[in-house]
């Protein structure tokens, strides 16, 4: 069963992720491969900014970016299967468009101005850099309604933590 975790920006998949590894879930990220790829965290910094402002060249890097991104992931999750789940954390899904190659996507979703606190709180973005983040993706009800699965994420990690146990009951029941 291949299964994809995806969501806003904010919206607490890392969190998920996390939670997902402590429960024995061996996990990929597609941010962390795009970080080996692009190991200096000032140059992803620049580069980030200068594509985020120009539709044209977030193309060409994602052009060459995402195919080095998607064949680490299929080879993790074509590894033979040790008897419980992996899953791939890949943010922009949809926007890619590689849904089809997943049997199950799950979507961790938050309310927009919770996103936009969090980015403003937890990484230092100005309320502008966080909306331009939002613009470049697709909403969060969007992902929810072409998902199979939903993770809302707008309490206490708690109460995170509680979704995730149920969605690992979901995965199980499969």
């Amino acid at each position: 069963m291949k299964i994809a975790l995806t969501g806003g920006i904010a919206c607490g998949k890392s969190l998920v992720a996390q939670y997902l590894r402590e429960s024995g879930v061996e996990i990929i990220d597609a941010d962390d491969v795009v970080h080996e790829l692009i190991p200096d965290p000032a140059e992803r910094k620049r580069i980030a900014a200068e594509v985020f402002a120009d539709p044209a060249k977030r193309a060409a890097l994602e052009a060459k970016i995402h195919p080095q991104v998607a064949k680490r992931i299929d080879e993790f999750l074509s590894r033979p299967d040790d008897g419980f789940f992996r899953i791939a954390v890949i943010p922009l899904l949809f926007e890619v468009h590689w849904e089809a190659n997943y049997d199950i996507i799950c979507a961790v979703v938050s309310k927009r101005e919770v996103q936009i606190d969090r980015m403003m709180t937890t990484r230092g973005y100005t309320r502008e850099e966080a909306e331009a983040r939002l613009a470049a993706q697709l909403p969060v009800e969007v992902k929810a309604e072409k998902s199979q699965y939903v993770i809302e994420n707008n309490g206490t990690a708690a109460e995170l933590r509680e979704r995730v146990v149920d969605f690992i009951g979901y995965l199980r029941s499969k």
